[in-house]
């Protein structure tokens, strides 16, 4: 591979508790922003991606032909949740490297707040006969197990959680497309009710109707571009041979004390030539406050069980800078990465950070995942 590939435009729709449109109408609305946000026509791109959960979203080939791509080489549609994002992203640059595409678009939509909600969701699967009749089959049971035992493991609790909260309810204060409220108090956290413990309400990621997107394109065409290239230094995913079977598989994981953050930091940071010391900004999936401090551990920023400390110490890495899916708005983490994008080129507006010339960024919260390095040039 001779080529590099780069990002070079965002796309988003507002994100609300109720849209009023289409799935479909979504998608083409954040696609269409992004190509025109890069300086690029729907005539220049020549592959799209996405993916979905339970049907949850819009086909590929669907958004292609609505968003007037004239020919499409590459039409990708991933049968994943939170794990997808980056490692999307990740193989749709590693297509334009090989020159099997020049310009692509990644992107997420959907309705998950008016319809398909994954707090209420139903997952099918082998487990499920035993899983429900337990009462356990709520996504946030199944994190909430996990998290329990991380904390008890890493000796944290629930200031460490707090310490997220803390953090990127702070941020959502001066994002405006954040969907809940900043701010939130001490008090006001430990005085809400649980969901499932150990989370409280704002320990819970917000459900929201919307879509964003990312153009990539080879690092030669972006130069010319309107925004400073982002380069995709290099993605990683891993998956162990317990995942897939069913949505309860995580019972059978062997060490709640970690993620696949920890499985695949060394591939990640070596592909990249750098070390977490080197990163600038990191945006760590946050479905439940937990994820963050496990990926934090995981990606090697701190210590086992240093999470909460790390975050409560302030210093030099920027996390989560728009208030994560926490505050911001669940899109599976599409929009860890735009948001990645988008402090690496600049244009954060309120909440951008002094330093930004690199940036990790996670998908996933338990056994599978994926991550990405990225670097303005």
């Amino acid at each position: 591979m001779t080529r590099t590939a780069a990002i070079c435009g965002v796309g988003y729709t507002p994100f609300t508790r109720d849209s009023g449109a289409s799935v479909l109408r979504l998608a083409v609305e954040a696609c269409d922003a992004a190509v025109a946000d890069a300086g690029l026509d729907p005539a220049d791109v020549d592959g799209v991606a996405t993916f979905s959960l339970n049907s949850d979203s819009t086909p590929a080939v669907a958004v292609a032909s609505s968003l007037g791509v004239t020919e499409s080489k590459v039409l990708l549609d991933v049968q994943m949740g939170g794990q997808a994002p980056c490692y999307l992203t990740g193989l749709v640059a590693r297509l334009i490297e090989c020159g099997e595409i020049e310009t692509a678009v990644v992107y997420r939509a959907m309705n998950g707040r008016s319809e398909s909600r994954v707090g209420g969701m139903a997952f099918p699967g082998e487990g499920a006969l035993y899983r429900y009749p337990i009462g356990y089959g709520g996504y946030a049971s199944y994190v909430a197990m996990w998290a329990t035992r991380f904390l008890h493991e890493t000796g944290q609790g629930p200031d460490d959680l707090w310490s997220v909260v803390e953090r990127q309810s702070a941020a959502a204060a001066t994002n405006p497309r954040a969907i809940r409220p900043g701010g939130v108090t001490r008090d006001g956290y430990f005085d809400s009710p649980f969901v499932v413990e150990p989370f409280r309400k704002w320990d819970c990621t917000a459900e929201v109707d919307g879509a964003c997107a990312v153009v990539l394109t080879t690092l030669e065409r972006a130069r010319d571009l309107r925004w400073q290239p982002v380069v995709v230094k290099a993605s990683a995913y891993s998956a162990h041979s317990q995942s897939g079977t069913d949505i309860g598989d995580h019972l059978a994981w062997s060490d709640y004390s970690r993620n696949y953050t920890s499985w695949l930091r060394d591939r990640l940071f070596g592909a990249a030539g750098l070390t977490p010391a080197d990163i600038d900004v990191a945006e760590i999936y946050d479905c439940f406050t937990s994820t963050v401090l496990i990926g934090l551990e995981g990606l090697g920023f701190c210590g086992r069980g240093e999470s909460g400390a790390f975050l409560r110490e302030g210093g030099p890495l920027a996390v989560n800078t728009h208030g994560g899916l926490l505050y911001e708005g669940y899109l599976h983490g599409m929009n860890t990465v735009t948001e990645a994008v988008l402090q690496l080129q600049g244009r954060a507006g309120a909440n951008q950070c002094a330093a930004h010339a690199t940036a990790v960024v996670t998908s996933g919260a338990l056994m599978d995942g994926s991550a990405l390095i990225l670097a303005s040039e």
